[in-house]
């Protein structure tokens, strides 16, 4: 009972315009196709492609850009997210699944109309049931490979936790390609991303929401858990601020590079304090809608010996479990700070029938960058440390996490 209590009191808090969003943590769509034996069919029919590429052009040649004066690349990395919450939209409320995604700043869910496979499996978008409803006419598109997304938008009230949001602008898709898509346990995405990123014209939903002065502090904060017990929280997005039982240690403050997606200077990665990756700077996005840890081909394909991993036909790259304590540890540095990961932190240990199999956490992607080489620090780096992002300073913070939250020693939250 004492366990109910807690996991209410945390949900419904909001104190201070501190807002919780508890996330679930699911299997990636990479890791399902794994598990049916689908992997190698669908890798081999789709390279190259945006799910192995981790970018997409979000408009497919022709159409024109609701933002006719920027780029229309965008990062997505839908096989491999994770982690998702609950968010509501219309009068009376429908609602659905989504991604919270630092790496793009829009916001879509599927669309009564939509005529896709994918759509069939997720929660879709009535509009003729909301008074509140808006219709605004546009197109909007996501080019996704060998296929793309098209969507129309359209306005309506927006609820996130005890939140609501007047008139925010969302996408409803009406054409999913790809079996990803229906693989996909989430409905949709929200973008967490600066304005500029965005394909919609209008406010992406944090900016409403620091506009609506609905938080104090024009902050918002992750926790990914690690932790399978139960009863331990799977992940939080907490919009306003931070929660210091969540990490422990001083924040790291690294400012923002280009203010698109949450992109920092990264000063160098180094395996085993030795071999040394991007010595004289690149640049790194701090992107919670992908598991992986993505750097260019030649520094990845290199770690990736270093660590003793092999490839596979289909570009996975495998390492032998017994080996896990003996593999050497994987150093970033940021803003002076070394934040180490071991062999637990970048391996991904996956069931396959009754064999254990391990997968290296990280994929080699030469993404566009007109300076330093890119790289995407994703939820193999954010789940062993809370990330802090602070608009109001251009800044991104990091903390070691705190992955024991609720201790039988005091009978609460563990400071």
């Amino acid at each position: 009972m004492r366990w109910i209590v807690l996991a209410l009191l945390c949900c419904a808090w909001n104190a201070h315009g501190v807002i919780r969003i508890p996330l679930r943590r699911m299997l990636s769509v990479r890791t399902q196709l794994r598990a049916t034996h689908r992997l190698e069919d669908f890798m081999r029919d789709h390279q190259p492609d945006v799910f192995n590429r981790r970018y997409a052009q979000c408009y497919p040649p022709g159409t024109p850009s609701l933002r006719l004066d920027k780029s229309s690349e965008r990062l997505y990395n839908f096989m491999d997210a994770q982690y998702y919450g609950v968010i509501s939209l219309g009068t009376p409320e429908q609602n659905f699944t989504v991604v919270f995604d630092t790496g793009s700043a829009d916001l879509w869910v599927p669309s009564s109309y939509c005529v896709s496979e994918a759509c069939g499996m997720h929660h879709k978008f009535k509009a003729f049931e909301s008074s509140t409803f808006n219709h605004d006419g546009r197109m909007f598109g996501i080019h996704y490979g060998k296929g793309h997304m098209l969507g129309i938008m359209g306005r309506d009230v927006l609820k996130i936790g005890p939140v609501t949001v007047l008139n925010q602008e969302f996408g409803e898709s009406v054409y999913e390609p790809g079996f990803v898509f229906v693989m996909a346990k989430f409905d949709g995405v929200l973008g967490l991303g600066y304005p500029s990123l965005a394909e919609e014209l209008g406010n992406p939903v944090f900016d409403s929401i620091m506009n609506q002065k609905a938080v104090d502090q024009p902050i918002f904060s992750f926790y990914l858990s690690k932790s399978k017990r139960s009863g331990d929280p799977e992940g939080e997005l907490l919009l306003g601020g931070m929660d210091e039982a969540l990490y422990s240690g001083p924040i790291n403050w690294n400012p923002v590079t280009l203010k698109s997606y949450w992109q920092i200077q990264m000063a160098s990665l180094q395996v085993q304090g030795a071999s040394s990756f991007c010595p004289h700077g690149c640049q790194a996005i701090i992107d919670t809608g992908t598991s992986l840890i993505i750097g260019p081909t030649h520094d990845i394909l290199a770690l990736q010996q270093l660590i003793g991993a092999t490839p596979t036909s289909i570009g996975e790259y495998l390492i032998d479990c017994a080996r896990l304590s003996s593999l050497p540890q994987v150093t970033i540095v940021l803003n002076g700070v070394e934040y180490v990961l071991t062999a637990e932190s970048y391996v991904r240990r996956e069931l396959m029938g009754d064999r254990e199999i391990c997968f290296s956490g990280f994929q080699a992607d030469d993404l566009p960058s007109s300076v330093d080489p890119l790289w995407i620090l994703g939820d193999v780096f954010l789940s062993e440390f809370y990330s802090i992002y602070d608009r109001g300073q251009d800044r991104v913070g990091f903390a070691k996490a705190r992955h024991t939250r609720y201790t039988e020693m005091d009978g609460g939250m563990d400071r």
